[in-house]
Formats: structure tokens, sequence, C-alpha cells
């Protein structure tokens, strides 16, 4: 018998009950705050990004950001909203200032979409609008008006006051990271010398622009000075540094294109062809961007971006009457570029030689490179070493697509895994042994190893990071000496010849229970001590208490708890401020007693934990 499809199936959904059942259309996912794309950093950027607007058109130089536990406070110097409007522009979808393209020619936000979304994603949202000594304030729960007050007379500046609480319903017990947050308000200042971002009462500040971003991102000084060239609608900052991989920070309009777009295709395509021809030598793309760092930043009329979050931009012209975002960038790349390397045939010369030396290790793994390739087809990759899943993570098609790979070591472990993962966006790769210490190591060893020559091509990363196979790189290892070792020697290996993997906040550990504590009737998974502890308080006298000493000891059953919706990982991160060079030569390098001293120092033997239990 076929299902019933009448008038009383039609419905039509309000806008705040739309957002709350589909907000993966107006934030990209909810997440809980472990990975830097998560919702309640999409929030965050929504109300950021009006506020940010307001300077760019001449009004405040400060914003002040506030974070207590779950709640989050913005405040602006700008001109406030229009008081009779307030409620609306929070609350009225397709609703906002920015229809006018005179008032916000080239603004972040456009489509009147965004205060909206952080208003019915939270339990509790407040709004005040301060503009000519007077003040209206409202209050939200789930996008629905609790109180509206009056207008009043205030002393207070003008600007705007927004506060929120995600609603733990959707996101479940989320947190903040205030790294990733102090990332996403530099980028802002960066992008917007003169402005003042305070976040809990750290200021940040820009003076030099994109010069200041890649100075901060850069591990040691590149091979020559920074070049940096400005124009209308253009600012560009570059250098070579000594890393294997290129890396890129472009943005549109302010905001951070994480996933590039048609903007940094034209900016790739236009430095080859303009190498090429200052040089007068048919050089290779990838020797020519090899080791480069770019800071791009273009201003665009009516953006076009692939989804709400903006991850990606996708226009093809620069305004309604302006010519092609590729040939814009190509001709100031062809004018601006090739007069600095005329002018700095220093550094002219030093690039001419960055480009030579990587084609002369390119043509020196060359053969090597087939030989693993076709190593890595006879060793049946997708049989013996990854169970692959259903789905895959691709970054020039679905980025909201959750796909992970967990990288596990022996035939227990992964046999558990592959067991309880889901099939549709989790696959398994197995490790055999201990990998190899790759630190100091030039890139043909990724070939020679045949261990690391099968993970990248399970990653599909040898080019880079734009063919990506798994959104989430997870380490899933024993919690004891070797599983920590051999974490450490896999981070090792990315951070040596794929710290993108890193930086772009794919790289996790998973987190597996260290014991079971039950009776009868209840049972508790405990991922530390203090846990195990409230456990046994909770469970009664006489619990059952197990030591899970290796993932090989969880069943299959038990395991699809822990990589299931409530999994748990913790995100390898780097510091705006941590060298990565001077990471590897500390913790794998050979200063014996410098790290000796350290373990001595930071060493916590049994005796401790005891009586810190105590």
């Amino acid at each position: 018998m076929s299902a019933q499809y009448t008038e009383e199936h039609i419905k039509t959904l309000d806008w705040r009950e739309h957002i709350r059942r589909r907000p993966g259309m107006y934030i990209g996912k909810l997440g809980d705050g472990s990975s830097r794309d998560d919702g309640v950093y999409i929030l965050l950027k929504e109300v950021m990004d009006n506020s940010v607007d307001e300077y760019m058109m001449g009004f405040g130089k400060t914003i002040e950001i506030e974070i207590h536990e779950k709640g989050v406070r913005v405040r602006d110097y700008g001109r406030g909203i229009p008081l009779g409007k307030m409620v609306e522009a929070a609350s009225k979808m397709n609703t906002g200032a920015k229809y006018d393209s005179k008032a916000f020619k080239k603004s972040v936000g456009l489509n009147g979409v965004g205060i909206k979304a952080v208003n019915a994603l939270s339990s509790k949202f407040d709004i005040q609008s301060i503009r000519e000594g007077k003040l209206k304030a409202a209050e939200f729960a789930g996008g629905q008006l609790v109180e509206e007050a009056a207008e009043c007379k205030t002393e207070l500046a003008n600007g705007t006051i927004v506060s929120w609480v995600p609603d733990q319903e959707l996101f479940g017990n989320f947190h903040y990271i205030l790294e990733y947050i102090e990332g996403l308000v530099k980028n802002y200042t960066y992008l917007n010398s003169g402005l003042t971002i305070a976040v809990n009462g750290e200021k940040f500040h820009s003076k030099n622009g994109l010069i200041d971003l890649l100075n901060e991102n850069m591990d040691k000084e590149g091979l020559y000075e920074n070049i940096h060239l400005v124009n209308h609608d253009i600012e560009l900052a570059m250098t070579h540094g000594t890393q294997y991989t290129d890396e890129y920070f472009s943005f549109v309009n302010g905001q951070h294109t994480t996933q590039g777009g048609t903007h940094l295709a034209a900016f790739k395509e236009g430095l080859v062809k303009t190498i090429r021809e200052f040089y007068k030598k048919d050089f290779d793309p990838s020797d020519i961007r090899q080791s480069i760092i770019v800071a791009l930043s273009i201003r665009v009329e009516d953006p076009v971006f692939e989804s709400q979050t903006k991850t990606k931009m996708g226009s093809k012209d620069m305004g309604p009457n302006g010519p092609g975002v590729r040939n814009f960038i190509h001709d100031f790349l062809k004018k601006h570029l090739d007069d600095y390397l005329h002018k700095h045939p220093e550094t002219a010369e030093i690039i001419l030689q960055k480009i030579l030396e990587s084609e002369k290790e390119r043509k020196a793994i060359s053969s090597i490179k087939k030989i693993a390739r076709d190593r890595a087809k006879k060793a049946s990759l997708h049989n013996r070493k990854l169970r692959d899943c259903k789905a895959h993570y691709n970054t020039n098609h679905d980025r909201r697509l959750e796909t992970t790979i967990f990288i596990t070591e022996g035939d227990s472990a992964s046999g558990s895994i592959t067991k309880s993962r889901d099939v549709a966006t989790q696959a398994v790769f197995s490790l055999k042994g201990k990998p190899l210490n790759t630190y100091g190591m030039t890139k043909k060893i990724v070939y020679e190893n045949e261990e690391f020559n099968l993970l990248q091509s399970a990653l599909n990363i040898e080019d880079g990071l734009d063919n990506l196979r798994y959104k989430n790189v997870v380490i899933a290892t024993d919690a004891d000496v070797d599983g920590m070792h051999i974490r450490l020697l896999l981070i090792t290996f990315f951070l040596q010849f794929f710290p993108n993997l890193v930086r772009k906040g794919h790289l996790y550990i998973l987190q597996t229970p260290l014991f079971r504590v039950r009776n009868k009737k209840k049972t508790f998974y405990c991922y530390s001590d203090e846990e195990k502890v409230n456990a046994i308080n909770e469970v009664g006298s006489n619990p059952e208490i197990t030591r899970f000493k290796g993932l090989g000891e969880i069943s299959p059953d038990e395991f699809k708890n822990f990589i299931g919706k409530n999994i748990r990982l913790d995100p390898v991160t780097l510091s705006r401020s941590d060298s990565v060079a001077d990471l590897l030569e500390f913790y794998m390098g050979k200063n014996t007693p410098e790290r000796q001293n350290f373990i001595i120092d930071n060493l916590r033997v049994e005796k401790d934990l005891v009586e810190a239990e105590a």
C-alpha cells in the first residue's frame, strides 16, 4: 500500500522553526566547539560581521567580545540599528540594511539571515541598540520574542550590544576554544588596519595588514622580504618559506574564504603565468608554488558564496559593471608583481633559485614516486590497509559532508573499530607496527616508506589538501606508552610534510574510556580518574571496575558508543606562536639532555596520581 500524499502533508515552517530544523543550511554544522568551523564560532562570526561592516563604513573603531562559560557578548560602537526596526532586524527574515548597496556596497553580510540564525539557535538572545541618547532592548528565546522594552534615554555611546547563549538542546555540551576565537579576531584586524577588537579584555590590533598576517603564520622568516602589493579592491602579501607545502589565506570583503574559490584559483593561475613570463621559462606550476605563503584579499560588489557560512566564493565578476575576477587578478599580477620583480632583482633571484631547487627535488623523486604509486596499487590498498567508507569528503564539492578516517595500529584495535563504525562515513586505516620517526628527513621518505606511502595514498594528499578524502583524520591508539609514542610519530609525520592538515583543523586524537564502572543497573564509561571516582559514588557499593588497556579490549558493541554521536575528539592544534621546526626539533630531534630535563620536570609518577585522587 503506497503512502498517502495530500494537502495535509504540505507544511509551511516559520523562520525560526526552519532554522532550528535545518541549522546546516545556515551555519554549516552544529559541532561541540572542538573544530574551527563548528557552529558556535559561526554564530559569533555572524554577529561580528555586522560590527565589522559598521567599522568599514567609518563608524566605531573598537569592538568588545566577552565570553564566559556558555555565553557571548559583542559590543560595537557603530551607528546602532535604527530603533524602530531593531526587533525586525533580529527576527524577520530577509530584513536588513545591506540590501541597500549604497549603504553597504561591499560588506560581508548580504542576505539578512545571519543574526536571525543566531537568534533562532540560542536559548537566550538579547539585543540592544543605542542611537543618539536613546536605547532600545529586546529579549528572545529560541527565536521567539520574550520581552520588548520601550525606548529609553541613555548616556551610553552609540552602537549595538548582542548577547546570546547557544541552545544546548541543539549544540549539546559545547565549549569554546579561545585560540580559535582569537584566530578569527586577528583576521578581522589584519583586514581592517586601525580596528581594535578586545577578547575578554585582551586587545588585538594590526598596523601592517596582511603583512602582519603573514608574519604571524610563518615559523621562520621568509626567504626574502615580504612582497606587499595594494591596489583598488585588492591587497596581496607573499613570500617563500622553507616548508614543503604552499599555504594561502584568502579573503573576500573581509570574509575568510577557507575553501578558496574563484579569486584564489585566479591568483594561482595568474601567479604561474606572471612568473613564467618574467623569467621567460616554462616552469612547472608545482615548482613555482612550492613553499609559497600568500595572503590575498579582494572586495567584490554583491559577492556570491557557495553557502551561508561563506567559506568559498563563487563570484565570477567584481560587480555588476566591473571586470571578471579572473581578468582583474591576472591584470593586477601582470602589472604590479612584474613591476616589483623588475625593481627588486635580488628578490627575483631568490625566487628563481627556489623554483630551480624545487624543480631539482621534484625530478629527483619522480622515479621513486612512480614506483611508490605502483606499489600502492599492488598492495590492494582498499582491501589490506584501508577499510573505506561509502562517502568521501571533497573540498571541491560538498563541504558539509562529515567523513572520518581512523588511523589505528594492530589487528585487534582496527578490528573493533571496523566492526562498530558507520560504514557510510567512517573509514579505518591500519598501521603495521610503529611508524618511522621522520624528523629531519626529506620528502623522499614518504614514497620510500611503505606505511607512509600507503597512508598518503589513502588520504589522497600527495598534491596538497584540495583532494583530501576525509574531513576528519583521527589518530586512534591505545592510551599507554606505546600508543602515545605512535601518536607522536604520526603527528611528526604530518607536521613535517603536511602541516596544513593540522593548521586547517583536520587532525584529531580519539579519546576512548580508561575505565568502565558498573553494577547490574548502571554502567558508566570514564575518561579520567576524576570521572571514575564520580562513577563509583554514583553506582554505590561493590561496583565492577574494568581498566581498558587497549582499544582491542573494548568490544565492538561498546565501541559504537565512543565513535558515534558522542564521540570525543581532541583537536591537534598549533597556536600562532608555535614554530613547527622548533617543536619537532625539541620533541623529536637529538637534544637529549634538554628533553630529558623536560620529562623529569613534568613527570607525574603513580604516587602523585594517588595523592591527587585523595
